[in-house]
């Protein structure tokens, strides 16, 4: 008599998501927030999978929810799913001959409210099929992942697995009230940027001007820093195509290469040839740069 194969355990995406999941957050009550379950389903759900699986993928520890070596292997083969899924989503949105359908755009806020809506509206108004959802975050969104199609960046370095252009590089000065004058800048009330924006680099750079008592207020984005300054709360360093054309305000030094960094228009590879990637870029490059003086404080 021939014995059956035995087809071992059957599993699905979602049991390999949930687990990444448990693993990524630290815990079920993250996790189970960030997949909209209750605590309760969640702590069923990983009970029924391990009962299935004949296998514990987590200790649990104090500290949270720490993988057994299962758990590590059924995590590393969530992260390939996820991966080959988002690879796919990406080849098939930049497979669009014509420019229309959905287009995720991602840029920072105060870049958005002072340049980018007269863009978007030119833009809507040439390519009316192209529907587009943007995404204002100082944070770094995940292409790879389609978090967002494309994104317009202030960074030094932008990642390398993301293709695109440079447009200009975005120049700081130090600010103050046009209607103050200055003297000594050593001796004045500061505004800056906290530790953790820039990687600290407009930390140090007022630290090394002024004594930590002159510090008046840290902001923990760079959104804030110009209606700050313009509120009389001190001076401090801004970009200079926001600042130089704000009549309320006066620049008092810079450029300051330090704190200069590169504007940036970026996609992933994979959708570089979709139609609506590809038109949105070379408008806002059309766009923006004319205004490389502005953006370098000339």
């Amino acid at each position: 008599m021939r014995r059956r194969k035995d087809p071992g355990v059957a599993l699905d995406w979602d049991e390999f998501r949930f687990a990444k999941a448990v693993a990524d957050r630290g815990g079920l009550t993250a996790a189970a927030a960030d997949l909209g379950i209750n605590h309760s389903t969640a702590f069923r759900r990983l009970a029924a999978l391990e009962a299935k699986l004949n296998t514990r993928l987590f200790e649990r520890l104090r500290t949270g929810y720490v993988p057994t070596t299962a758990g590590q292997a059924m995590i590393a083969a969530a992260a390939r799913i996820e991966a080959d899924v988002a690879r796919f989503t990406r080849v098939v949105a930049g497979q669009g001959e014509t420019p229309s359908g959905e287009l995720r755009v991602t840029a920072p806020a105060g870049f958005a409210a002072e340049l980018l809506m007269p863009m978007l509206a030119s833009f809507t108004e040439r390519y009316p099929d192209i529907r587009i959802e943007l995404i204002l975050a100082e944070a770094t969104l995940n292409l790879s992942r389609r978090d967002a199609d494309v994104a317009i960046r202030i960074s030094r370095e932008p990642s390398e697995t993301l293709v695109g252009r440079r447009l200009a590089v975005t120049a700081w000065g130090v600010y103050g009230r046009a209607d103050r004058a200055y003297g000594d800048l050593a001796r004045e009330a500061w505004i800056s940027p906290g530790r953790l924006v820039a990687g600290g680099s407009f930390m140090r750079f007022v630290e090394g001007r002024v004594p930590p008592d002159h510090i008046r207020l840290r902001l923990n984005a760079v959104i804030g820093l110009e209606a700050a300054v313009q509120a009389g709360l001190g001076i401090g360093p801004l970009p200079c195509f926001t600042a130089d054309v704000n009549p309320a305000l006066q620049r008092l030094s810079g450029p300051h290469p330090e704190l200069g960094a590169d504007l940036w228009i970026l996609t992933h590879p994979d959708l570089r040839h979709a139609a609506r990637v590809r038109v949105f870029m070379e408008h806002i490059a059309e766009a923006l740069l004319p205004l490389r003086p502005r953006f370098e404080g000339r």
